[in-house]
């Protein structure tokens, strides 16, 4: 059966009026309409402007629960949780664990890559830099061992998609050539590295920067470090830089500067939700450490006396970073393709990210504050927005 949808789509760049086939779980037909084009006997009018539904590169959970809780229930309610709010297509992504907990994780997501509820794992952790772990925890880092790391991918069955790597630490550039050398795309972060060794990574095979700025080194111009080598390379060697685009990890100007400087189909808007994410204020766990979310920031509990804890991943979704950045100036189609086609091109997703006949009927429905009001992921229209 086909359903027709009709009204204001975001379709190659620009907002136009135009009709939408949907049939089964694919678009059939994308038809762009003049003000004088009948419309489709049947058709539904939509409310909103359609745009094709977000891609989330990096997202730990929400709604309460998270991948990193070793739970298959409570794995596959963050990705509906996700789903629902527009992010139909996401990567899980863990922590730094104990080997066996980390194989155990992997073990379960893969479980929900097979059945299509996530769209890869990333592992973010454990081959990290101490002075830059953020919410890691730092006794369990270690440098790569590439027999774990192959036990990970046996594990995974194809479905690690990303790791993230401090390619300082020892064996670091070892693990870029061999993840890279292996289908994976290799991020840079949580890293202290050195100009010149982000470009080492870069000439091995790394192709993403995680969260840009946080958990690095701030730039600074004597010693430049990682934050002006990934922009670099983002210009010259077309590595995607994600970003936090909530105002709590990155202000809306940087976001805006870092976009115009090297063009939004190299910036991947990215949630890095944790299990508050929808839920709201309180105390929660991430990857064995105690967080306390307070004003909808997440950071590492503290004792009273004691500095304030690191921030411990972010509470908004990719729908959240996108509206905030429209509201702050961006012009919506600028925004979308930062949460839509540029994530889904670096996934290799070519039935995603856009509103085009063939692709998966992946959609959001955006209010005039580019909020999302309605959501459609294969086909159907889901519920808990």
């Amino acid at each position: 059966m086909t359903t027709t949808l009709r009204g204001p789509a975001l379709i190659d760049g620009a907002v136009v009026t135009a009709e939408i086939a949907v049939d089964g779980d694919r678009i059939a037909a994308v038809r762009p309409m003049g003000p004088t084009d009948p419309a489709t006997p049947g058709s539904e009018p939509v409310l909103g402007t359609m745009s094709a539904a977000y891609v989330d590169l990096h997202c730990h959970g929400g709604g309460g629960s998270a991948f990193t809780d070793l739970d298959p229930d409570a794995a596959a309610a963050a990705a509906r949780h996700h789903h629902a709010r527009g992010s139909t297509s996401l990567l899980a992504s863990l922590v730094t664990m104990s080997p066996a907990d980390l194989l155990r994780g992997v073990e379960i997501l893969a479980d929900l890559a097979d059945d299509g509820l996530v769209d890869g794992i990333h592992l973010e952790g454990p081959w990290l830099s101490a002075a830059r772990c953020g919410a890691h925890d730092p006794r369990l880092l270690r440098d790569p061992d590439l027999h774990e790391v192959d036990r990970l991918l046996t594990a995974a069955r194809g479905h690690v998609t990303q790791v993230t790597v401090a390619p300082e630490r020892e064996r670091g550039l070892e693990l870029v050539r061999h993840l890279h050398h292996s289908g994976v795309h290799v991020a840079i972060g949580h890293t202290t590295a050195t100009y010149a060794q982000v470009g080492q990574a870069v000439a091995a095979g790394a192709d993403l920067a995680t969260h840009l700025f946080n958990g690095m080194d701030p730039w600074h111009h004597r010693t430049p470090g990682a934050v002006p080598a990934l922009l670099r390379a983002a210009v010259h060697d077309g590595v995607t830089l994600e970003l936090i685009a909530d105002g709590v990890h990155l202000s809306d100007d940087t976001v805006r500067s870092v976009v115009d400087l090297v063009g939004p189909s190299r910036v991947a808007l990215v949630s890095d939700a944790m299990a508050a994410a929808g839920i709201g204020d309180g105390p929660y766990v991430l990857g064995g450490l105690s967080v306390v979310v307070s004003a909808g920031t997440a950071r590492l509990s503290s004792r009273p006396g004691e500095p304030e804890g690191s921030i411990a991943g972010g509470t908004s979704h990719v729908a959240d970073l996108v509206a905030r950045q429209v509201g702050a100036g961006m012009s919506l189609p600028y925004a979308a393709q930062l949460a839509t086609s540029t994530p889904a091109r670096l996934l290799g997703l070519a039935d995603r990210g856009a509103l085009r006949a063939g692709a998966r009927a992946d959609l959001v429905v955006l209010d005039p504050a580019a909020r999302v009001t309605r959501v459609m992921r294969a086909g159907r229209w889901l519920h808990g927005v």
